[in-house]
Formats: C-alpha cells, structure tokens, sequence
C-alpha cells in the first residue's frame, strides 16, 4: 500500500472516499499448517513474492479480520483525506510455464528405475520416489488464476481497511470507491473479491450481489495504467524482448552456488545432473510454496533444499528482479511515472477540494 507522507492525514476535514487498487502481477498464501511447523517457518522467508501473506504477517493468522496498526500512524489530531492503495493480487496457481517445468521433473523422477530398493544418499527414505509418487494436481488451465483462498486474502484485506479507515469507507462515500486493475483474470477477481469483502462490511450475513451491480461498479480496466511497461517502448526494446538484459541472471544460473545445488539435488533425487538445470531447480522450489500456499500442505518438495539452498534460490529471484523490474536499468523505474503520477494528482486534488471548503 502507498500512504502519503504523514502531514497530508493531518488535514481536519471531512473524509473523502476514493480507493484505487492497482492489482499488478503474482502472490498470497494460506494458513492450514500447523503454526509450529518447523519446515515451513525454515523455507518461507525466502519465497519472495511467493510467500504466504501470513508468513509475512503473522498477525494475520489469529484473526485475518483485525485491523491492526502502528499506534504512532495516526495521531488523534490527524483526519484521513483519501486513501490509494497499490494492492497485489491474491495468492495463485502457478503460471502454465511453471506447470509445464515441474511436470517435466516430475517425468524425471517417475523415469528412474525401481524397485531396486534404494534408500536416499545418507541412507534415509527415497526423496526421489516419494516425489514421483506425490500427485501432480497442477494443470494447463490454472494459468496464473486465482484460487479461493487468493479471493479470501482480498475480502479479507478489504475488511481490514475498513475497520481501519471507518470515515473513508463509510457507506455514504461507497458510491466514490474506485477501483482500476490491469486486464490479468487475477486482477480483475481480486478486485471483484475485494468488493465483495466491502460488501460483507456493509451488509454482515447478506450474500454479495454480482459486482457488476454493486453501487461502485465493477474494477475498471486500465492496463496503460497498471501495467504501464508493457505500454512503454524503451522498456520493451531495451529489457522485455534483449536476449542480453539479463546476461547477470544467467551467468549465476551456471555459476558455484547455484552448480552446488544441482549437484546436491541430483544426489538427493538420484537423477543424472545433467538432466536438471537452474530453471527446473527453481520451479521445484516454488512447488514447495505453492503447495504451502494454496492446500496448506508440506510436500516432499519441502525436503529437497535447505536453509542455505534457500537462501541462494532467493537471490537467483532477487537478482532476476533487479534486473527486469528493480534498479538494474533505469527505465525500469522511470516507465512506472505514469502509474505514480496519476497517484499523487489524485492526492493533490483530494487536498486541494478540501482546503477550498474550510
């Protein structure tokens, strides 16, 4: 979320209501493990944007509903004007890409000769067996989509904010929510599920009606907004479509660290290491956080990597990112000025309409 610097919520004036949720790309997760899980709570701080948003918040897990915040946030002398949230999508399936990866290793483990009764590299059960047999649920078709509980995350948020915010998300001002999201089916249905989450706030115990008919209308299409680099022509030829952009990336794909973990996997799966590479590495991790995320389940692909597996797969993601999104080009940033730009006017605007009615 994006909050204004803080003298912009001292104005003393009536609240007005104007919501944008700019839903951008992929992440949330689900909270069905045990909270003492020691697997889990060892791997999810190096899932990235693939974390559970619950293992980021922990506070979420008592009470997903409770709004909470820093007691310091906002003074009692201090009137909240507007409020513009930049928002992710809730949790996902995995893209189609990553479903086709896994299932390709799944194909390897399922491929090594049985039944010789082998047991793993330092004597234990076979890792790569249990693999093979652990199902393989995911299909073409989940693409990326929401699932249930990326549509609870988002009702769920909308909750929060507006016990948070009651004067801004008071029912007289619902009819000024906006919402504007990229054309991605995630986007749209996190935002839908967003105001269904306002509707539940408004109306405890009655069903939600199609969003279509709600007061505020439906999340507004608006990809030149919120997905801005894909409207950007320097972004695209200088990042998006250069084999070299991410030369870095792939330079550490074959670098020490990450040869080490192929190795160490390879042995642990009992498969040729030659027959594995960095991108069928990575997607066997993140299966571990998918299946974490959307079933609340530890798989066997848990067991595969360790702490410091871990933390080198989080920085193949990290430097991924760098370069594609992040500061390892300066276009990167400045394509998102549109986005920031059409931000901060409607701050301004909101100030301005106020100060002419003191």
């Amino acid at each position: 979320m994006l909050r204004g610097p803080p003298r912009l919520l001292k104005v003393s004036v009536a609240p007005v209501a104007a919501l944008a949720v700019a839903l951008l790309s992929s992440l949330s997760r689900c909270s069905l493990l045990e909270p003492d899980d020691p697997a889990a709570s060892a791997l999810s701080p190096y899932f990235g944007t693939k974390t559970r948003y619950e293992d980021a918040n922990p506070g979420l897990l008592p009470d997903p509903e409770a709004p909470r915040r820093d007691p310091e946030l906002l003074e009692d002398a201090c009137t909240p004007v507007q409020l513009v949230a930049l928002i992710r999508h809730g949790t996902r399936y995995p893209t189609a890409k990553q479903i086709r990866k896994l299932r390709q290793l799944h194909g390897l483990l399922q491929a090594r000769p049985s039944g010789d009764g082998r047991a793993g590299p330092a004597g234990g059960r076979d890792l790569g067996a249990a693999l093979a047999d652990w199902p393989l649920w995911y299909a073409d078709w989940m693409d990326g989509q929401l699932v249930e509980k990326g549509r609870q995350d988002m009702r769920q948020l909308a909750l929060r904010l507006a016990s948070l915010f009651p004067a801004l998300f008071s029912l007289e001002n619902y009819g000024r929510l906006r919402l504007v999201t990229s054309s991605k089916h995630r986007c749209v249905d996190s935002g839908a599920a967003f105001l269904q989450g306002l509707w539940e706030h408004y109306h405890p115990g009655l069903p939600p009606p199609d969003v279509a008919d709600m007061e505020c209308g439906p999340p507004r299409i608006n990809d030149k907004l919120m997905r801005f680099f894909d409207h950007c022509e320097k972004f695209l030829t200088e990042v998006e479509k250069n084999a070299t952009a991410l030369y870095h990336v792939e330079a550490f794909k074959t670098g020490p660290e990450m040869q080490n973990i192929l190795k160490k996997v390879a042995a642990t799966l009992q498969v040729p290491v030659n027959n594995l590479n960095a991108d069928l590495i990575q997607v066997a991790f993140f299966t571990c956080s998918f299946d974490l995320a959307i079933k609340g389940v530890k798989s066997p692909w848990c067991d595969v990597f360790d702490i410091d597996d871990a933390k080198v797969l989080e920085y193949l993601n990290d430097l991924k990112q760098y370069w594609k999104r992040g500061y390892g080009y300066t276009i990167n940033s400045r394509s998102s000025c549109t986005l920031f730009q059409d931000i901060f006017q409607h701050l301004d605007k909101a100030i301005e309409q106020k100060q002419r009615v003191k």
